[in-house]
């Protein structure tokens, strides 16, 4: 089945930011749109509201004004569910409620023909479940547009159970006329996104609470060597921490308390206190008038270095050389960065003073993953505890040469960028195991969902599967916990020398 024609009548039930957003969007691809909330004038409302939107775009010369007109022309608002029973597509965005949410569908089911696509916009709910009252459960599939749903490309198109695959392809194909980047998944919980992400705010929580490093230090490395839009306390503090917290402990029950997806009590507090984020004022940041945000630490060093010496590969690393302001010597070795008295070494997810024993290397610095060593601006880096202030010092120098702030973190393994993607890689990876979703679209999907910049298991490969399944090893054994695990999947593609994203 291919797209459906712009002349199909598309109805959004649900007129709150999400709803309305939905309606903007099937409007602007051109389809007649009817709008209905159960508070009566709030359709209405919401209509004026995108057509004050679409005018600002006007205003910045971003959208011609006859075709804002056009599009508003298109929204209608409706007081009375039997005004959808000719719909083709009717898509509920509605509470987060299954009984309100299946009493909702089972209405529309007896009201709309047999040719009618009944969609749901959950982000949280089982489509299975919310279709398992229907005569005709086949016809029901998950919408999930992300906020706001006229600017956000993703949309998770969402099988149950008994979804008719062709179905899902027709919304596939329609999500894609309407220039939104799709991706299939099937219904478990927290589909790709939802599911893929909580590493990304679970290893910064766990590293705050281990006392690594503080909040601005830790969300600086993610953005400043990570390459992410924002580190995960800004991002959690402008989600919110009481969404961010339910939708941690949703996912975390539903997995039946797999350790992966364990909430965090620095949130819980957080979430008891009030303290929300931006929406209260208040969440790991201080968002009153007035209030400084606190800086990122980082360390300097005043020693002079004129050179060092390359052992063997370094892997990524080796992208951090051409930065370098001093004389390289290259030589074979186990993939080693010496200067002075210093030995510096990516890190492999165990705690440097472990490695600095167990390879009998003195002197030892761990260096953090950067998206980019090219273009890098901040890296961290941890200390075994034998090192010298003269080898420190000198480390030290060596990466600001190289045009680097230098954040120190306490003694932890895997750093703080290594462990979050290596852990967002597992996740991905056993996604793909349990079939969820293919490893193209997860990859899509994080990209185009939440701003990553590069899809983890697409990322995992650039590193090397290998090294990443070191690094969850490493992890593992230094926490004793289930929680770093590999995935099976990550260890068959490791045996077998292959990768996601090989061909068939």
């Amino acid at each position: 089945m291919s797209a459906l024609d712009r002349n199909a009548k598309i109805a959004v039930i649900g007129a709150g930011a999400m709803g309305a957003g939905i309606a903007q969007v099937a409007a602007q691809a051109g389809h007649p749109v009817l709008l209905l909330d159960n508070r009566p004038g709030a359709a209405a409302q919401a209509i004026d509201g995108i057509d004050r939107q679409l005018g600002k775009r006007v205003e910045k010369g971003k959208l011609a004004a006859d075709e804002r007109g056009a599009i508003v022309a298109r929204l209608h608002a409706v007081e009375a569910i039997e005004t959808l029973a000719d719909c083709t597509l009717i898509i509920e965005a509605i509470v987060e409620n299954l009984e309100v949410k299946r009493g909702l569908f089972k209405q529309l089911e007896g009201l709309c023909g047999d040719d009618c696509i009944l969609a749901s916009n959950t982000s949280s709910l089982s489509i299975t479940s919310i279709a398992a009252g229907l005569q005709r459960p086949e016809r029901l599939l998950g919408l999930h547009f992300f906020n706001p749903a006229p600017v956000m490309p993703l949309v998770e198109i969402v099988s149950g159970l008994a979804s008719d695959p062709a179905l899902a392809q027709t919304l596939f194909d329609t999500a894609r006329a309407w220039g939104k980047q799709p991706v299939h998944t099937r219904s478990t919980p927290g589909f790709i996104v939802n599911r893929v992400a909580r590493p990304f705010y679970a290893e910064s929580l766990r590293l705050l609470q281990e006392g690594a490093a503080d909040c601005a230090t830790l969300d600086a490395l993610m953005r400043e060597a990570g390459g992410f839009a924002m580190g995960a306390f800004e991002l959690t503090d402008l989600i919110g921490h009481d969404v961010n917290y339910a939708v941690t402990c949703s996912v975390f029950d539903a997995y039946y308390g797999d350790t992966r997806f364990q909430p965090s009590l620095i949130q819980k507090e957080l979430v008891d206190a009030g303290r929300f984020g931006r929406k209260s004022g208040r969440g790991f940041y201080d968002y009153s008038e007035g209030a400084q945000r606190p800086q990122p630490q980082q360390i300097s060093s005043d020693a002079s270095v004129d050179s060092c010496v390359v052992e063997g590969d370094l892997g990524v690393l080796n992208d951090l050389l051409p930065r370098l302001k001093t004389s390289v010597i290259t030589r074979d070795g186990k993939g080693l960065l010496r200067v002075g008295d210093a030995v510096l070494a990516l890190s492999d997810g165990r705690m440097a003073s472990q490695r600095a024993k167990e390879d009998g290397l003195r002197n030892l610095i761990l260096i953090d993953l950067a998206f980019d060593y090219a273009s890098a601006k901040r890296i961290a880096i941890s200390c075994s505890a034998d090192i010298s202030t003269d080898a420190r010092e000198q480390g030290i120098a060596l990466l600001q040469s190289a045009g680097l702030q230098v954040s120190l973190l306490s003694d932890t393994p895997g750093l703080a960028v290594l462990r979050t993607v290596a852990m967002l890689a597992n996740v991905a990876a056993d996604t793909v195991l349990h079939d969820v979703a293919s490893a193209a679209d997860i990859d899509l999907a994080m990209r185009a969902g939440v701003n990553y910049p590069q899809g983890p298991l697409a990322w995992a490969e650039r590193i090397g599967l290998a090294p990443i399944t070191q690094v969850l090893d490493h992890l593992q054994a230094s926490y004793g916990e289930e929680r770093y695990r590999p995935s099976l999947l990550l260890r068959r593609k490791v045996a077998e020398g292959s990768t996601f994203h090989d061909q068939p």
